[in-house]
């Protein structure tokens, strides 16, 4: 075997390699021994076919598969023995090749950078603590009583108000012509609520039940519907009744019917939830502030390749966002040369770090477990009521989206080792600091 090094530029090597046909041939004889016991062949007693024999009936099978073995082998020496770490899967290219004459080919990678980690007990962070307030509290409990609301018919006349509901049959047309999707009866419409075209529910207020009425709009020019977008309309409209929701309570009653047993677990339920979302939104803000820290301390290079990897798939994204209707917002008048160039330089930051994370993980033994990976999954999978089955069986039979669930909370892993090592003030703050932060970090600094 003879391995030569023709480019080592950067992390990019080539190798040009020379396996001897003396060594394909050992290899070809080695297989045909290992498979001579189970070879039965007409004339010969099971497993006693001479070595030959062996050779002209299977010789060119078994010769491709020993020589890919001897390719295999040679790869993995030629990295082992340069202490080496190929960063994607090598490419080798084979030349023509002749039985009985030496196997030449060419093998281009790119390998690992030398990462050592920085010493995180020098790391200085803020962690932001917010918790829930009473008015927040309260506004959701408002919220649910407001939603809770049962609607009763309105016995004596008198005209309907904001907040009411109307049991109507409306007919709309356009130019004098009715128009499918347009037509209802015995419709409920809660007047204020902003459900129908803008300007419809206002001219219900004052309504009562037996009167009939004619509605004049205007479609939207944004309306779903291209051929009505901009059109005016006329809704022929009957009242049938009115409804009007009794006062919103807040008490016992209420927390029973979302599931609660009292009114005070139900404020501890609401209390604990909006202080998680603060806690979540806190550690993205840290977990920032971290990987800023991470990406300052370290400079070794990233593989082109998978750099290159990682930039398709943002620019697919943003690509996506640029044909949206968000296009100036995500622009902010920038060229598409200066869009690339800002995510290139992203691109490689989210490589180098996920580097960093892998390495950390590795050489501290940070794994993730099988209670993990189940967690994750059966929380996935309660996100499709009815369908959790085969959620299991999809990630059972996809290795590939396994290893997706795998690798974010591998990643969660290894920053909480790193913060544990860490420096960490935990400071006091309210949830407009907390908003602030997001808002400051938006599309700057994530991994």
């Amino acid at each position: 075997m003879q391995v030569t090094e023709t480019l080592a530029e950067g992390l990019k090597r080539e190798y040009k390699m020379v396996i001897e046909a003396s060594e394909i041939d050992a290899a070809v004889e080695d297989r045909l021994k290992e498979m001579a016991p189970t070879v039965s062949l007409p004339g010969f007693r099971p497993g006693k076919a001479p070595l030959k024999i062996l050779r002209q009936r299977f010789g060119k099978s078994v010769m491709g598969e020993a020589i890919d073995q001897k390719v295999r082998q040679v790869v993995n020496d030629t990295f082992e023995d340069r202490g080496l770490t190929p960063a994607i899967e090598p490419d080798v290219d084979f030349g023509e090749f002749e039985e009985g004459k030496d196997l030449e080919f060419t093998l281009k990678t790119e390998i690992m950078p030398e990462i050592e980690p920085a010493d995180f007990s020098t790391f200085e962070l803020v962690q932001l603590e917010v918790q829930a307030k009473d008015e927040e509290i309260e506004a959701e409990l408002n919220n649910l009583a407001e939603a809770a609301r049962e609607a009763t018919e309105v016995s004596e006349a008198r005209p309907a108000v904001d907040g009411d509901i109307l049991t109507i049959d409306f007919v709309g047309s356009v130019d004098g012509e009715e128009f499918p999707g347009g037509q209802a009866d015995a419709y409920d419409l809660e007047l204020g609520a902003g459900s129908f075209i803008p300007g419809f529910e206002e001219q219900l207020v004052g309504a009562s039940a037996g009167d009939e009425c004619e509605v004049n709009v205007t479609f939207p020019e944004e309306y779903g519907a291209e051929h009505l977008a901009g059109k005016a309309a006329v809704f022929k409209v009957k009242v049938h009744g009115l409804k009007e929701k009794a006062a919103p309570t807040i008490d016992d009653e209420l927390a029973k019917r979302v599931g609660m047993e009292d009114l005070a677990t139900l404020k501890t339920q609401i209390a604990e939830r909006i202080s998680k979302s603060y806690e979540e939104a806190a550690r993205g803000r840290t977990k920032r502030e971290l990987f800023d820290k991470l990406d300052e301390a370290h400079t070794f290079d990233a593989p082109p390749t998978l750099v290159e990897q990682e930039f398709e798939a943002i620019w697919g994204q943003v690509k996506e966002q640029l044909e949206g209707d968000n296009a100036e917002e995500v622009r902010e008048g920038k060229t598409d040369e200066e869009l690339e160039a800002e995510y290139r330089v992203l691109a490689v930051r989210r490589v180098r770090l996920g580097l960093l994370l892998a390495e950390v993980g590795k050489r501290n033994n940070v794994q993730v477990n099988e209670q993990d990976i189940s967690q994750a999954i059966r929380a996935q999978a309660a996100s499709f009521p009815g369908q959790e089955q085969m959620v299991y069986e999809f990630y059972q039979k996809n290795p590939q989206a396994l290893g997706q669930v795998q690798a974010p909370i591998l990643e969660e892993k290894v920053v909480d080792f790193i913060l544990e090592l860490a420096k960490v003030e935990k400071r006091p703050a309210t949830a407009e600091e907390l908003a602030e932060d997001d808002d400051a970090a938006a599309g700057g600094s994530a991994a």
